[in-house]
């Protein structure tokens, strides 16, 4: 299919280049990382012209701006890599818009980076990689807690997307990964901490004191698709500390929007699909920690997607959502 549009799509600056090297690993490809991971330039949009992604929103690596312990740092960081992607846009504007990169160590520093992305530099959204560290590297802070409503009332404002992306838990955290590390990333880890967090919202109340927020997940939904039924089922008899005012699935199908980055497969598409329907899926690569050409063929050719609904999730959806100029 040609003319897709993609938004897990991730770039870095130098001061946030290192928090990717481990997904290179004993690949070898971390050279290979680093020329794709920092090019917004014709490399990355031949890659796209082969792949049939006619757009992308850009945004920045993780853990970034998450993981930086001083608040003054990750403002500075932040706002140095949302120009970086600024400029991107000026000059490539039929190819990429931009998600913000948010310094959530303060919530009010996030609300101003965010809204001086959106108005001033025709941003799309946000993107935030998972909990955020400050003052203490064990540190680890959730945006469900009361301290960050000010922060989803600015969200709420703008009326633009979050994405929520995955990170790594900290060590301190992390003791059920003991002796098996491979856990903790992109295997499984990375569904287990964005989950967490997902459905941390969705029992926090969030969704009803600013009912127009819309939050994106990728990897088909982090697990939380096949697991809602049972969710729902369990919380009638143990919904200790749960504040919402109404089932937590109810939220998450209403307020959550889901891609397909890194998670090219069609038993588990299908399962998302049904529990989301077509109008909350959306294509995406994960680029460059997927290969994008993995993602375009996979997409092209299942035949789970009738061939409307193809043009729909691919496309169409993005537009919707993020309300993009494009014919």
């Amino acid at each position: 299919m040609q003319g897709k549009i993609a938004f897990e799509e991730h770039m870095a600056i130098e001061e946030t280049l290192g928090g990717s090297r481990h997904f290179a690993g004993e690949s070898g490809r971390w050279d290979e990382f680093t020329r794709e991971l920092l090019d917004v330039g014709e490399r990355r949009i031949e890659a796209m012209e082969r792949c049939g992604v006619d757009f992308a929103l850009l945004s920045l690596n993780a853990p970034a701006v998450q993981g930086i312990l001083d608040t003054d740092e990750a403002i500075a960081v932040a706002r140095k890599a949302n120009d970086k992607i600024a400029e991107a846009a000026a000059k490539f504007p039929h190819r990429y818009a931009g998600l913000a990169a948010l310094p959530m160590q303060d919530p009010d520093a996030a609300s101003a980076e965010l809204t001086r992305c959106v108005n001033d530099l025709g941003f799309k959204g946000a993107m935030v990689n998972g909990f955020t560290q400050k003052g203490e590297p064990d540190s680890a802070i959730y945006y469900d807690i009361p301290e960050y409503r000010s922060f989803w009332a600015t969200v709420s404002e703008l009326d633009v997307p979050f994405y929520l992306h995955p990170r790594m838990q900290i060590p301190a955290q992390a003791g059920n990964y003991e002796g098996h590390g491979w856990l903790m990333a992109a295997p499984w880890g990375f569904a287990v901490e964005t989950s967490i967090h997902a459905l941390r919202l969705c029992g926090s109340g969030l969704f009803d004191d600013y009912p127009n927020l819309r939050i994106a997940v990728g990897h088909l939904g982090e697990n939380i698709p096949f697991a809602l039924w049972r969710l729902d089922a369990r919380m009638r008899f143990s919904p200790r500390g749960y504040r919402g005012k109404r089932p937590l699935g109810e939220y998450f199908v209403e307020h959550f929007h889901i891609t397909t980055s890194g998670f090219f497969n069609d038993p588990a598409f299908k399962c998302t699909v049904e529990v989301m329907g077509t109008d909350r899926m959306y294509f995406s690569a994960d680029y460059p920690f997927e290969r994008m050409e993995d993602a375009a063929r996979w997409y092209d050719a299942t035949p789970t997607i009738a061939d409307s609904d193809r043009l729909k999730i691919g496309r169409t959806n993005a537009i919707r959502l993020f309300g993009l100029d494009l014919e």
